[in-house]
């Protein structure tokens, strides 16, 4: 129970007493004088409507409703007509929340917001049903097995989402570019978010994703590109991929970014209160030492993502490839009511270096990479002309100035042999992943003008 402060209860006390039916005893002397204490910092005539409606839902509604039911929605309504972030938490909303940022919890796999009454997607997560089923960053949910969503909360809404292991759940979506609403079937599943992946996409270039910002983000991230600078083949670049990642821990964000960073500022948070801002700053060491960093967004990059970017960005310590991020550049605190409730307030909004403001705008890429499908053209029926096919062409002379000789048929299918084995990793294909073959082509470029340069 809420323990508010007495001028407050007093003042509640006296209008809830006021219904349509019923009247309050004159006060005290004493009660008048806290009364009018009271009304200096509150809107008395607000809470005197509030008390209003509320004795009415008491004696006129079709069924009874028992006064903490009733609050908590006031409370819930209270908190949802501010923004679509700002939320009361319950005792099992409150634990949810706090696995959710370890790692492991049940569901799709998806991060939710609300648009317009509709639950939207802001991002699959890496590896569970709902990116197995083809959900995608702007999506609209309408109907949870063919409920519709309209004017559910949106913790009504996930809570429709959730259910046991194994189970079916039928999503009726809304999606740019469909004429007509899609159905998908997912099966529920323990969702466990393995928050770093890496490996390496050629010699000398490495791959880190970042599916989800949690507690050990950041030291995650640091030991996967140590591996990567084990190799054989010294690290010449890296490409960070935050595609379709909803966010998560602010510390990790930060984190993240210092580790490419060797010192300024990542990030700034102002409140409503100028004396409210806080700055988070880089300290002197660059996990990759200098080498070309290239960060992939898009529609489903957002907040803890969204600030990775834009300080790198700032910086001028990563080209940032993609489409346009998400916009969502404010600051959700979890504050405790009691033990096992909590509110979820806006309290601030994110900042760039620069002092751009994340919020509504996100961050546009330097290059930006439309999302497509990429397929290769089928074989011609004649390949095109080379130098090597005209009559008398001059053949390439050794450095020693003889004319090479044709090897055997044999000998040349054992050379051929002994370099697909030497081929380690498979090469990425633009089929696979267009626009990280694309960032993995401006790393290239970006070391060759290097090298030039410095000849």
């Amino acid at each position: 129970m809420m323990i508010m402060p007495r001028p407050l209860a007093l003042a509640l006390g006296l209008l809830l007493a006021v219904g349509p039916s019923a009247y309050a005893a004159e006060p005290a002397g004493d009660e008048i004088a806290a009364a009018d204490t009271a009304s200096e910092a509150l809107p008395l005539d607000e809470l005197r409507t509030f008390a209003e409606v509320f004795g009415r839902i008491k004696t006129d509604y079709v069924e009874s409703v028992a006064d903490g039911e009733l609050l908590e929605s006031a409370i819930r309504g209270m908190l949802a007509g501010l923004d679509p972030h700002s939320a009361y938490l319950d005792a099992e909303e409150y634990r949810d929340l706090r696995v959710g940022t370890s790692g492991e919890f049940g569901g799709l796999g998806i991060e939710v917001g609300m648009e317009n009454g509709f639950v939207k997607v802001i991002a699959p997560i890496d590896d569970t049903p709902a990116q197995r089923a083809g959900l995608r960053a702007g999506d609209l949910i309408v109907r949870i097995d063919h409920k519709p969503v309209k004017g559910m909360s949106l913790n009504d809404a996930v809570e429709l989402m959730r259910g046991e292991p194994g189970t079916e759940v039928v999503l009726m979506l809304m999606r740019e570019g469909e004429e007509a609403p899609l159905e998908l079937t997912l099966e529920r599943a323990v969702i466990q978010v393995e928050s770093v992946r890496s490996r390496v996409l050629e010699p000398g270039y490495g791959y880190v994703r970042i599916a989800h910002f949690q507690s050990r983000t950041a030291e995650d991230m640091t030991a996967a590109i140590e591996t990567l600078k084990a190799g054989e083949t010294p690290l010449a670049g890296l490409v960070l991929d935050l595609r379709n990642n909803p966010g998560g821990v602010l510390n990790s964000a930060v984190g993240v970014s210092d580790a490419f960073l060797t010192g300024g500022l990542i990030v700034y948070t102002q409140g409503r209160d100028p004396s409210s801002r806080l700055d988070f700053k880089a300290g002197p060491d660059d996990v990759l030492d200098g080498a070309p960093l290239v960060v992939l967004v898009n529609g489903g990059s957002a907040s803890a993502s969204e600030i990775v970017a834009g300080a790198l960005q700032d910086q001028r310590r990563a080209i940032v490839m993609g489409a346009q991020t998400f916009g969502k550049g404010s600051v959700q605190t979890i504050v405790p009511v009691d033990d096992e409730t909590a509110l979820k307030l806006t309290t601030a909004r994110y900042y760039t270096p620069s002092g751009r403001s994340i919020q509504a705008q996100g961050i546009s890429p330097d290059i930006l990479l439309e999302r497509g499908e990429f397929r290769p053209l089928a074989g011609a029926s004649v390949e095109p002309l080379k130098e090597a096919d005209l009559v008398r062409h001059l053949d390439d002379p050794d450095e020693d100035g003889t004319v090479p000789v044709e090897a055997d048929e044999p000998a040349e299918a054992a050379t051929t042999e002994s370099l697909d084995a030497e081929v380690e990793p498979t090469p990425l294909r633009a089929r696979d992943d267009y626009q990280l073959l694309e960032a993995l082509n401006v790393l290239k470029g970006v070391n060759i003008l290097g090298r030039s340069r410095a000849d």
